[in-house]
């Protein structure tokens, strides 16, 4: 996997959106990803209704840090196997987001 993304719309309570992404062994061993989910930062890209407010998460010196404070993202070191990432809005409310899976390798 070099990055897989999914835009989709979030809605309330347990309508959530959903992005699976595989990590392959193959004797790579682990690999290590960062997992961003973008809303915010979709409205100044045209995006009509964006996803506000996602939680903060830095990441620090890969380059992959969301543009947008109120954007979520996380590094993590993973072993082969299939993952899943759910992005849910702050407060059940709903929009647009972008869920992405960059390896950093």
């Amino acid at each position: 996997m070099a990055n897989i993304s999914t835009r989709g719309f979030v809605q309330a309570g347990d309508n959530v959106m959903i992005g699976g992404f595989i990590v392959a062994g193959g004797g790579a061993g682990n690999s290590t990803v960062v997992i961003r989910a973008i809303g915010p930062s979709l409205g100044t890209a045209g995006v009509a209704n964006p996803l506000q407010d996602l939680q903060e998460m830095a990441i620090a010196d890969d380059g992959l840090a969301p543009s947008d404070d109120c954007e979520s993202a996380i590094e993590a070191t993973l072993a082969p196997g299939a993952y899943t990432a759910i992005v849910r809005r702050l407060n059940n409310t709903t929009g647009v987001a972008l869920v992405e899976a960059y390896n950093l390798q």
